[in-house]
């Protein structure tokens, strides 16, 4: 099994380039099936995830090409099914896009349920309320197919989301883009990548509008076309640097970012005693003392991202005094980390989805795993801080969102090496 191994205690220093948003990507790839020409993405991250999407789009018969590691040209005008095939599908979250994309286009869509991480109970029971409305029936079948379809098309409606819901929020976007009607959804989910889809599909020739607001109102349209668009940078990759900075008591600049994006993730640093300067695209993230405890809950945005919960409860880890992390997003499961970060060293409590965390003065390197994406990536940033040799398994979670992390990581001064299994893909596999 491949793994990341560390030797802790090193100073972060300079600058690191952050990629195209992944919770962006895998929602805007399959959007792409709406459309009635050819669309080139760019600024895509190279991830797993993405290569995923493409395998999915592939599959169904679209045409896709690379013209470079980051950027992707589709043609969808080939794919004749509505189906998406387990494999690939099973292997990420964001396959239910597909669903939302395919009931745009074929008013059909079968879909396997959802993979990706196991972090805790994530139903699609907002995104089936959602196609309910716009005019949909569903059903599942024994072997974990999703059947979606729409015997007298679809139509506009009024929804209201029960829980603040992004999958739910996009994935109506994507069917109601191309109903009859307006549809309106309330309680919306206002996360940049929430965005992000709507401005592509308005690129496209949608309406939507309100878009990073709770009430989007979307003006269905017959023909979406294609076009060339970027995708904004990844506030959790760059977040995840920035705490990655004050981990090590370092001074790094993050750039190709939003710094507005970041303002949750900036003001805890704040708090806990870090410097952080924005620039018009960038921010640079200064610590040089002894961090402060301070307490998080994760909220919907422009609240604290529950994707930052895992890194911030292990920067807390050696903050002075009691800090206490609240995750407000999942019920249940995403703390099943803190027992490899406890194998490390750390003072950590957690009752249901509070974890109390008591500093101590450092980390000790060991053998830990990835248990998902965020939570893996944790186990790379207590391996930084911790004092001796941190081997973190179970790469492939951190591959799913994280690109090149080994090589950023060196160039900002970490002692981390990929040791690779023989016959196995390492992290530098590229989209094309």
């Amino acid at each position: 099994m491949d793994k990341y191994v560390i030797h802790g205690g090193r100073r972060l220093c300079g600058s690191v380039e952050i990629n195209g948003a992944k919770n962006a990507a895998v929602a805007i790839l399959p959007a792409v099936i709406l459309s009635d020409s050819p669309c080139r993405i760019e600024n895509l991250p190279d991830i797993s995830d993405v290569k995923n999407a493409a395998y999915i789009l592939e599959e169904m018969g679209a045409a896709v090409s690379y013209p470079d590691r980051h950027t992707m040209e589709i043609d969808p005008r080939p794919i004749a099914t509505h189906t998406v095939s387990a494999g690939v599908a099973r292997r990420m979250r964001g396959s239910y896009y597909f669903i939302g994309a395919l009931l745009g286009r074929c008013r059909r869509a079968l879909v396997p349920l959802p993979g990706g991480c196991d972090f805790g109970v994530r139903p699609i029971d907002q995104h089936l309320k959602g196609f309910e409305a716009l005019g949909c029936e569903h059903s599942l079948d024994n072997g974990g197919m999703i059947s979606v379809t729409a015997p007298h098309d679809l139509h506009g409606a009024h929804i209201y989301l029960d829980v603040v819901s992004v999958g739910a929020t996009m994935n109506i976007m994507l069917t109601a883009a191309k109903a009859l009607g307006v549809t309106v959804i309330e309680n919306a989910a206002r996360e940049p990548h929430v965005v992000d889809l709507a401005n592509f599909l308005n690129t496209m020739g949608a309406d939507i509008r309100g878009a990073g607001t709770d009430t989007i109102k979307i003006h269905g349209v017959q023909q979406l076309r294609g076009g060339t668009y970027a995708i904004i940078p990844d506030q959790i990759e760059a977040g995840t640097y920035m705490l990655a900075a004050a981990a090590t008591h370092g001074d790094v600049t993050v750039k190709n970012v939003t710094p507005k994006h970041l303002e949750s993730i900036s003001a805890k640093l704040v708090e806990m005693g870090v410097t952080v300067e924005e620039g018009d695209d960038s921010v640079r993230v200064v610590c040089s003392g002894q961090l402060r405890k301070c307490n998080v809950k994760t909220l919907p945005h422009p609240g604290f991202p529950t994707d930052m919960q895992p890194q911030i409860t292990t920067l807390l880890t050696t903050a002075g005094g009691i800090s206490m992390v609240t995750e407000g997003i999942f019920s249940g499961g995403r703390f099943k980390y803190v027992d490899e970060l406890r194998n490390m060293g750390a003072k950590i409590t957690v009752e249901g989805s509070l974890a109390v965390v008591e500093g101590v003065p450092m980390l000790k390197g060991a053998p830990v795993r990835a248990l998902d994406l965020r939570a893996g990536v944790a186990m790379v940033l207590a391996g930084l801080m911790a004092d001796g040799v941190t081997q973190v398994e179970n790469i492939k979670f951190i591959e799913r969102g994280y690109e090149n992390i080994v090589d950023k990581l060196a160039g900002l001064g970490a002692d981390i090496h990929l040791q690779r299994t023989p016959d196995s893909y390492g992290s530098n596999y590229r989209l094309g």
